[in-house]
């Protein structure tokens, strides 16, 4: 199948879209003539859809822009811990230091969206069907504005999604000038900067936009780049697995069930496992790599395109995103060495075998959470569901008994329980995407909902630039002996 590369076509769209949101200061055109243009040349245009997120938004900002002026005012001077050296040598790990609206993480109840936890969003978040996983569209929307969005919100907010997805030509040529032997998260940040020449802000901000509206060309950026990546990460896998065969949306599927689709994946359990997947791995608070990696970047007034390159770039590395290919590659090779009907002593000496080698089990212990990953239980679920006789499945839930014990005994994990990367790849796996090295891949077109939704807030509150005190060793130990 062909995919049709439209090339400038998304320009009309999003020129329409900026249009509605200048002030009639800012137009040269009246309005009676901006609308006969608008119907004129722009007929598909649905205005009314479009604008309901962004009208959303725009009622919700100046209370929340109030609320942090008071915050600031009344509580500014608070202390909100003390900082020790162990966090300042140890990657700033447990230091509050960074304003993040849209997701928190508690140490024993794990992540919670807006509020809600896992298990409320996929009771609260509509549906493609009874009892089915949430869609990624709601989840948008309630990170968004931290409100459970209805089915027809949902059902035009998907719809909008896909009219911003067009790829310009170009961003198809820069990914095709790597070689197909590089790395999935290259090819696809390669195409995520590709992206950024269509950037409103960048154009905004070089016209003199006032910073009190900085949000709302990062609103159509967002909204452009979380509507764009499915189809540029979906180009990256049959690119590099398909030989080249690019899939090209369907205008009736939903966000989660269109990039299943994209990749080539059209089974009906296939794609609620997407919605699922990019629902849960959409935010986990804002000091993880990539969150806080977009949002520094961001902090300079960086477009969301430059900051969610820099944020995959984050997620690339082995003790982040690429977690989630090391965790499945271990699986098999536990498969490889021990044989599927491996038994519980058996998988007890490949753990012990495996930490005694100086490595660790992937998908095992979180750097803040201290308990079982809840998005580790709703895929567990899942898998109990749609895939109780899969095999890998089966060795899953084994070393779910018999890793957190071993690592009890070691005594130096401070979580032994399994996290989101111990059971994705085990989903994926079984419904035949089996190429492991490019799972991170999907981690980040998950990810951009919500560093992007984070973004939009960033610029709504005028969040500064980031630029925390850093010191020497040498400081360290003067400044300790002389306080002791």
């Amino acid at each position: 199948m062909v995919f049709f590369r439209t090339g400038q076509q998304s320009n009309l769209a999003n020129s329409v879209r900026w249009l509605q949101m200048q002030t009639s200061s800012d137009l040269v055109l009246s309005f009676p003539l901006f609308l006969l243009l608008c119907f004129v040349f722009f007929p598909v245009i649905d205005i009314d859809s479009i604008d309901d997120l962004h009208s959303h938004l725009k009622e919700m900002i100046p209370e929340q822009q109030e609320r942090l002026k008071k915050v600031k005012s009344e509580l500014g001077k608070s202390q909100l811990g003390n900082i020790t050296v162990d966090m300042v040598i140890g990657g700033m790990r447990g230091m509050t230091g960074l304003l993040w609206e849209t997701s928190l993480l508690d140490p024993d109840e794990g992540i919670r969206f807006r509020g809600l936890s896992i298990p409320e969003c996929q009771k609260l978040l509509p549906t493609a069907k009874p009892d089915g996983e949430p869609l990624p569209e709601g989840l948008l929307w309630l990170l968004l504005t931290g409100k459970v969005p209805t089915k027809e919100q949902v059902d035009a907010l998907s719809k909008e999604l896909r009219d911003r997805a067009t790829i310009p030509d170009y961003v198809y040529k820069a990914i095709d000038a790597l070689p197909e032997t590089a790395h999935p998260m290259t090819q696809f940040a390669s195409g995520v900067m590709a992206l950024q020449v269509e950037s409103e802000f960048q154009k905004a901000y070089e016209k003199g936009i006032h910073k009190s509206r900085y949000w709302e060309p990062t609103y159509e950026d967002s909204l452009n780049l979380i509507a764009r990546v499915p189809a540029v990460a979906a180009y990256v896998y049959r690119r590099i697995y398909k030989d080249g065969q690019v899939i090209p949306k369907d205008d009736s599927l939903d966000y989660g069930a269109n990039f299943s689709h994209m990749l080539g994946f059209d089974d009906l359990k296939m794609q609620e496992l997407m919605r699922l997947y990019v629902t849960i791995h959409s935010d986990h608070e804002g000091g993880n790599v990539s969150a806080h990696t977009g949002h520094l970047v961001a902090s300079a007034l960086s477009d969301p395109y430059l900051s969610f390159a820099a944020a995959l770039n984050g997620l690339a590395g082995p003790l982040h995103g690429l977690a989630n290919q090391e965790v499945l590659l271990w699986i098999k090779s536990v498969v490889e060495e021990c044989g599927e009907n491996i038994t519980k002593e058996q998988l007890n000496d490949y753990v012990w075998k495996t930490l005694n080698s100086g490595k660790v089990v992937p998908g095992f212990g979180h750097g803040v959470l201290r308990k079982t990953d809840p998005r580790y239980i709703c895929q567990r679920e899942f898998a109990l569901k749609h895939l109780p006789d899969d095999p890998l499945f089966q060795l899953v839930s084994k070393l779910f008994e018999v890793v957190p014990p071993i690592l009890t005994e070691l005594g130096k994990v401070k979580n032994p329980w399994p996290n989101v990367d111990a059971h994705s790849g085990v989903l994926l796996n079984h419904f035949g995407l089996t190429e492991a090295r490019y799972y991170t891949v999907l981690f980040g077109v998950s990810r951009s909902l919500g560093i992007c939704s984070q973004l939009i807030w960033d610029r709504a509150l005028g969040l500064p630039l980031e630029r925390p005190k850093s010191v020497t060793l040498d400081w360290i130990e003067k400044h300790c002996k002389k306080a002791g």
